[in-house]
């Protein structure tokens, strides 16, 4: 094995291993024509889409396409950073290039399959998800795009179990415990989401969407929110369509008194609602900055 690409193998192990920034500096440690390689390209980009700097991922895609030809997986990563970005029409156009290419690409069917379920095209992502499926079927990008379909199409039970399925293949991987602790806080269980934030983050600490996660999930597990779960968890409209129907079934079943402890109830626990959250923010900022 050559030099170079003994320094490529290196930057590919420091991907697997979670490490973009590393992979990035060792990147900028070649020379000569491995530096522009396609396959020094295909890891630029990659390690940028890891720290989600999508101008520069579609930067990087848009040179390693121009000085090394048409590539499948240059092409995914450019289309990737480009829905990042909003443009979804040219995203399409750059994932079917891709695809083009290689059509049983599983990450590239993936991929397009997400851009899909985010423009509710939820049966032709269904579709590309059956295809990478039966190409790698426990990838974490099928995983994962699975739950985006299950999420896209309200069905929060699929999204919960695919969530689930993908904790107990990849136990250790950001994007599982993420997904899980999104499903657990949306559940209510803010005990299980803030351990699987937390956990994320250990795995990915230079992700900053599985921080500001975590830091939201210890806020809410605060003992004083614990009145609040249920608004949480149900939602403002839901919570208070619940409250006021109480109050207007005891009236018109003649309880006035009752009625009106209700009322009473209810103004007291909005008070509450609008007082505590600022409260814990507060404190719970300034623990998680000492």
């Amino acid at each position: 094995m050559t030099a170079p690409d003994r320094q490529l193998d290196r930057v590919a192990a420091l991907l697997d291993l979670n490490r973009p920034e590393q992979a990035l500096e060792e990147l900028g440690r070649l020379s000569g024509g491995v530096a522009t390689s396609r396959q020094a390209f295909q890891l630029r980009a990659a390690a940028l889409s890891a720290l989600d700097r999508w101008y520069a991922v579609a930067d990087v895609a848009r040179q390693g396409l121009a000085e090394t030809g048409p590539d499948a997986e240059l092409f995914g990563r450019l289309g990737l950073a480009l829905r990042h970005q909003g443009e979804l029409a040219p995203a399409e156009r750059a994932l079917l290039d891709g695809l083009a290419i290689e059509p049983q690409h599983p990450w590239l069917l993936c991929q397009y399959a997400d851009l899909c379920s985010a423009v509710g095209q939820t049966d032709k992502a269904a579709r590309l998800l059956a295809r990478a499926a039966e190409l790698a079927p426990e990838s974490p990008a099928v995983y994962a795009g699975r739950f985006q379909l299950a999420y896209a199409r309200g069905d929060d039970r699929e999204a919960e179990r695919v969530a689930r399925e993908f904790l107990g293949r990849w136990p250790e991987h950001p994007a599982a415990l993420a997904l899980y602790g999104s499903m657990a806080s949306e559940r209510g269980r803010v005990g299980e989401a803030r351990h699987s934030f937390g956990r994320a983050v250990a795995q990915d600490p230079g992700d900053p969407d599985y921080a500001e996660a975590a830091w939201e999930a210890r806020l809410y597990a605060h003992p004083l929110l614990v009145p609040l779960r249920p608004l949480f968890r149900l939602g403002v409209l839901r919570t208070w369509l619940i409250a006021v129907g109480t109050i207007a079934a005891l009236n018109l079943a003649g309880l006035k008194g009752p009625a009106a402890l209700v009322g009473l109830a209810w103004v007291l626990y909005c008070v509450y609602s609008w007082i505590a959250p600022p409260l814990v923010r507060r404190v719970v900022s300034r623990r998680w900055q000492r």
